[in-house]
This record gives C-alpha cells, structure tokens and sequence, in this order.
C-alpha cells in the first residue's frame, strides 16, 4: 500500500526536474543561435571573404568568352578576371582544356600599346596547369624578336645578355637562353616564352602540376597564399618585375632551377614541404625568405645574390646546400634554425654575415669559403653545442671569421666554438676564438677602470657626465634598493629618455662598485692581459713571440758589445775595430729585420706591439747605460773583456739554471776565460751572451767576470736575464698552447 500510495508522487517530481531541464537547454540553444546571428552582421572583413572564397564558381567556355572580352583594371593594368572559379583542366576534360589554353594564349598575346594580365585569385586549378604556353614564344637575338613587343619591353629582354655577361664563367651560361645570347653565330636556336601582363595568384589553389618552365615574366608575379599541392616547375623562368610568393606553399618538389629575378622577390613564410630547388639562380635585387619552413633538402648551389639576402627565422629541418654561392651583399641569418647540414663548401662572401642567435644543431660546413676583407661571421647568442654538432673550415682561417662584439652572453659562445676546433684537432683556430675571448675580456676591464660606475658615482658626477638633476637623483633612488647590472635597466627608470640612454651609455660601466685595493687588482690584471695580447697574442701567436725574442736580443747584443768594447777614448783608447763595428752592425741590422717581419706579419696592432716592447727594453738600459759613460770606468783589468766564457766546452747548450755571473770561485775562474778581443769573430759572442740570457739556450757558457766588474754592467746583465725568465715562460705558453700535442697548459687557466 505504501509502495502505491508513493509512486505517484516520484513520477510527477521527475517530470517537473526533465521540463525544468528541457527549458534550460532550449534557452541555451536560443542563446547560442541568437549569439551566430548577431555576429553574422559583425563579423571582420577577412572571414567574410574566407567565406567568400568558398562559393567559387565552375569556369565553363561561355564565361571564359565573356571574362576575355570584358577585362578589367586593376591597378593601372588590364586583367582577365578568373577569381573565385573552379577550373577543370584534367585529362577527361581536354575539350575545354585545349580551348582554355587557345582563347587565352590567343588574347594574352594580342598586340597593343598595354599587355594583358591574368588573375586567377581565390580559385581553384584541377588538373595540371601548363603555363607556360599562355607565353609568347619568341627568340631572344634582337633581329628576330617580335614586333608586338614594345621598346620597353625590348630593353627587358635586352637586360637577360647584361645578367648572362655577368655571370659569364659561374652558373648561367649552362641555360638554354644564355647560349643562345652569347653565341657568336645569330642562327643560334634559343626561344623563350613571353608572358607580357601581370599574373595574379592570391591564394590560389593548384591541385595538379604547375610548368612555367622557360618563361619570361615581364611584369610582376604575385602568388601569395597560394598552394601547389603537386610540383611547380619554374626552372629557367625570368622575373622582370616584383615577385612575391609570400606564404605560399609547396607540398611537392619545387624547381626554380636556373631562374633569374630582376626585381625583388619575396618568400616570406613560404612552406616548401618537398625538395626545394634554387640551383644556378640570379637574384639581382634582395631576396626576403624571412620565416620561411625547408622540411626537405634546399638547393642554393651556386647561386649568385647581388641584394641583400633575408634568410631569418627560417628553419631548414632538411640540409640546405650553398655550395659555390656567391652572396655580394648582407646575408641575414638572424635566428636560423639547421636542424641538419648546412653547406657553404667554395662559397663567396663580400659582406658580413650575421648568425646572430642562429641555431646549428648538425653540421655547418665552411670549407674553402672564400671572406672578403671585410666579411667575418656575425655569431653573438648563437645556439652551437661542440658535443653534438661541428663547424668546419679551413685551417687557419675560419677561427679569424667570427666575429662578436661583446663578451657579456656569449663566453658559451665562444667556449663552444673554440672547443669544437680543438676537438678536431685546428689547434690555430681554437687559438683566434681564444684571442678574441680575451681582447673582448681586456675592453670589459679598460671599462670598468676608465668609466665611471653609475653605482658608486656621486649626484656630481651624474651631473657632469650629462644627466639632468631630476634624473641624476632617480639614479641615486634607484641604486639604493638595487643596483644596475647592465645598461638596459636605465630605460626602465621614467625620467631616462632614448635620446639620453645612447647619448651617455657608452660613458658609464655597470656592477659591483670597486674599492681602492679591487681598482688595483683589476689594474693589474688589465696590464698582465694587455702584455700577453701585445707580445704573443695570448698564447696564440708562436712567431710573433719568435719576433719579439729577436727585437730584444739584438738589441741587448749590441749593448753589451757597447760596454764591453768602447770603454774610453783617453789617455789611452779601448775602441773596437772598423771591421768589427761593421760586422756587429750588420749583423744587428739583419736580426731586427727578420724580427719586425715576424712582429709585423703576426701582430694585430704591430705598432702597438712594438711600442711596448720597446716601453721594456729601452728606458732602464738606456739609463744606465748613460750613467755609466757619465762616471767614467775606472778599475783594475782594463784591457780585459768583462765576458768570460768556458773553455772546457763549445757546444749548442740548454742552459736553464745559469746566471749571468760566475761563481767567487778560483776552479770557476780557472775555467772560465775572457773573450779574446783580437779575432774577428768575437763580435758574435754578444748575441750568444743575450740570446743566453733570455731563452737560456747557446753556443757557449758566456758570462760576466766577478772581479773587477762595475755593478752598472752586471745590473744591466741581471735586468736581460730577469726578463728572460718572463720571455721563457711565454714562450713555452705559448708552444703549448700553439702545437698539437704540446697544448698542455690550456687547461691551467
């Protein structure tokens, strides 16, 4: 009875909670609708004309009459207008077909004061397109071009010989038409096809081939968002005017082999899905591929850029081939993506090439490239891993292509580029990253010495540099909570305006404010960097070390030949001979010739080299040695040379642990005798005493007596052999860091 009396009371309760659900949702669906039709009445232009462009309509005979008679104007050019259509050029419909291709070659070909253009935007091609025989076929010498070609248009076809000329031993002369032009006999064969009026291609779609193969554009070609979903074949096609394939795609391969484009071309986010072939091409003005996709092999083998070439944030996920390219202008690759090879083997760079935060994820090949003197390779916050992919080039040479300007964000950069040539065992090369890692290292501490710090610099100072007092004091406020790490952070501050930033960020360092004793140390390191750079090119440079060595032990030779043997001139005079002044001046003059070879062959800066070498070499000894003809000698064993040499012993010596003075010993003295001063040879032992005294190696144990000598002469002996113990430390620094096997030290730092 319960179970009766209950039931229908759950029935109607259910019933109520299904209408009350009902209504719910036929007030949503009554929303949503009303929602679709209000926005119907607003919606942008662009989806109303993607809208637009679906409702095409199929190109039948009877409308394609009427389009050829009726074209119209748009943008100064006569056009037949074949937007929004579906044409039908498949086999099976080869009536309509072959009187496509016939009523539109027979119009576009017709003479007349304007040529006649084609646009075909928005539709859609079955079929394959043969566009090329919608051209004027023609030769291409001038006594048989036709007569329906205007003189402007003569001169266009006139300028392919010019670009054949300049490209005469490279790549063109190969095509059909270039042979024919510089032919010297006039019944050459060589014909092209004409295409006189503006083709139109916006988002055009072709589902069959495409053939363009052997055709001159006289003017412009525009195919943006156009899509050939088979292969395009535009191989040995001229392009007279602007051309423009922006965000086209290619879903098969892609043939513009050999083409040449006059004006400037733009692929700007063009997809080539397959093969995308630009072999043996021309561009004479810039070429913009600015985000452009190459998921297959892209082929740029020897292609001639004479513009600027716009290659950034392009991602080549296949290889991509610019063998024997020849790039006379700026290549931007600025964001770049090589997911695999890159080749640039025999290429031809007359201008900079800018990697800057490219990224070389397989194999990027340099070899036998050939840099202009004012070509390097552009490489800060470049993305290079030496554990999982290489750079190459040529020995010697490529280390000296990179370029970076700042040394803060891209020691990685530089670190991984240097141990990618170690690995491959181009000892030079790492060595010229290594060199340009430090240079940029000594511009950071000359800033930080020289400039003034704008977080310990005083409202004065801001002042003075050229700040406002409004912005000197936000400076002030600003560094007291925290302080600035690099200049950027100036612009975050509201009274710092552009102008100010560029005018006065060149005059300021930023970090940690030093104190008397850190300014010091800095100073120190900056002198200690500064010399390695001059003298040896950090450790990189084996003959300009060889060259500095030379300088200063000729030098030291002659002066000590000086001591030794013009002592006085009254009452009775010690003076060398004619001959041996002559010899010991030849033999000087020889030794620094060789010398200021090496310095300045190897030498960044050689004047700069020699300028402070010379700051080392010259002041002290020139100073004593002054000292010393002032005061007069005037000492037992005048007539006897201060050089004493072993004579139990002639032999080429390593003499690492000698002094320059013999021991107070009379088994010492016994041994070592002086240098006889009547032969003609001993002009010779000099050098031997200098080059002893510096690179500790010699043909005799030469040092100077312990009796009877003045301290003028020994201190002079001591200095050379202090500087000595320097020179021999660089110069085994740098041999090991400069041959393989020997580059030990390296690591050290």
């Amino acid at each position: 009875m319960n179970k009766l009396f209950f039931q229908p009371q759950v029935t109607r309760r259910e019933t109520q909670r299904f209408a009350k659900k009902l209504l719910c949702v036929n007030l949503r669906l009554t929303v949503v609708f009303l929602c679709v039709l209000f926005l119907s009445f607003f919606l942008p232009s662009p989806v109303l004309a993607a809208q637009t462009q679906l409702e095409r309509t199929p190109l039948t005979l009877e409308i394609l009459q009427e389009r050829i008679g009726k074209p119209i104007l748009r943008e100064g050019n006569l056009t037949v207008d074949l937007r929004q259509m579906v044409i039908d050029l498949r086999p099976e419909n080869s009536s309509f077909r072959d009187a496509f291709y016939q009523l539109l070659r027979k119009e576009l070909q017709k003479a007349g004061a304007k040529p006649l253009g084609l646009d075909l935007s928005y539709s859609v091609i079955q079929g394959d397109f043969i566009g090329s025989d919608l051209g004027l076929r023609t030769p291409l010498y001038a006594q048989a071009i036709a007569p329906i070609f205007t003189a402007t248009e003569q001169a266009q076809l006139e300028s392919l010989r010019l670009v054949c000329l300049q490209s005469l031993a490279i790549t063109l002369p190969n095509s059909k038409d270039c042979r024919s032009l510089l032919a010297t006999d006039s019944n050459t064969s060589g014909e092209i096809n004409v295409f006189r009026g503006t083709l139109t291609m916006v988002n055009t779609r072709f589902n069959g081939q495409v053939n363009f193969l052997n055709t001159f554009f006289l003017q412009a070609v525009d195919a943006q968002n156009a899509i050939f979903l088979q292969s395009a074949n535009w191989s040995e096609t001229r392009f007279s005017r602007l051309v423009s394939f922006m965000n086209a795609t290619f879903r098969q391969g892609t043939n513009f082999q050999g083409g040449i484009f006059f004006d400037n071309v733009n692929f700007k986010q063009a997809q080539f899905q397959e093969l995308a072939d630009f072999r043996s091409s021309f561009f004479v003005q810039s070429a913009n591929f600015n985000q452009a996709l190459f998921k297959q092999l892209a082929k740029f083998t020897k292609v001639q850029w004479q513009g600027n070439i716009n290659f950034a944030d392009v991602r080549f996920a296949g290889q991509a081939q610019f063998t024997k390219a020849n790039f006379n202008q700026f290549l931007l690759l600025t964001e770049a993506t090589f997911e695999q090879a890159v080749s640039f083997r025999e290429a031809q760079f007359n201008h900079p090439v800018n990697l800057r935060g490219a990224s070389i994820l397989n194999l990027a090949d340099f070899s036998d490239a050939i840099f202009a003197k004012t070509a390097f390779l552009n490489v800060p916050g470049l993305s290079f891993n030496s554990n999982q992919a290489k750079i190459l080039g040529n020995l010697g040479q490529i280390g000296k292509r990179f370029c970076v300007l700042s040394l803060q964000g891209n020691q990685n950069v530089l670190r991984n580029l240097s141990q990618n040539f170690r690995q491959q065992q181009q000892i030079a090369d790492a060595n010229q990253l290594e060199y340009l890692k430090q240079r940029l290292r000594l511009i950071e501490l000359s800033q930080r010495l020289l400039r003034t710090n704008i977080n310990s610099a005083a409202i004065t100072q801001l002042i003075n540099l050229g700040f406002s007092a409004t912005q000197a004091e936000e400076i002030i406020n600003r560094r007291q909570f925290r302080i600035f790490r690099n200049s950027s952070e100036l612009l975050t501050l509201a009274d710092i305006d552009l102008e100010t930033y560029h005018k006065l960020s060149d005059h300021l360092s930023f970090g940690e404010p030093l104190a008397l004793g850190g300014w010091i140390l800095q100073a120190w390191s900056w002198l200690a960097l500064s010399l390695l750079l001059l003298l040896s090119g950090y450790g990189t440079s084996f003959w300009l070390a060889f060259g500095v060595g030379g300088v200063a032990i000729a030098y030291f030779g002659l002066l000590f030949w000086l001591v030794d043997r013009c002592r006085r001139l009254h009452p009775i005079p010690i003076v060398p001979t004619y001959y041996e002044t002559v010899a010991i001046l030849l033999g000087f003059s020889c030794i620094e010739f060789f010398s200021l070879l090496a310095i300045f062959r190897n030498a960044e800066q050689p004047w700069l080299t020699l300028g402070c070498l010379l700051m080392i070499i010259i002041p002290v000894p020139i100073t004593l040695i002054i000292r010393l003809y002032q005061q007069g000698r005037y000492h037992d064993l005048m007539d006897v040379s201060y050089f004493t040499e072993d004579g139990t012993f002639r032999q080429l010596r390593l003499l690492i642990g000698r002094l320059p003075v013999i021991p107070r010993n009379q088994t010492f003295r016994e041994r070592y005798m002086p240098l006889l001063s009547d032969r003609r040879w001993n002009w010779l032992n000099y050098y031997d005493f200098s080059l002893n005294n510096l690179v500790r190696l010699g043909f005799n144990d030469i040092r100077l007596r312990d009796q009877h000598l003045p301290g003028i002469i020994a201190t002079l002996a001591w200095y050379q052999w202090s500087l000595g113990v320097l020179y021999i430390t660089l110069i085994l620094w740098t041999l090991s860091r400069t041959i393989p096997g020997l580059n030990l030290l390296i690591y050290l730092k």
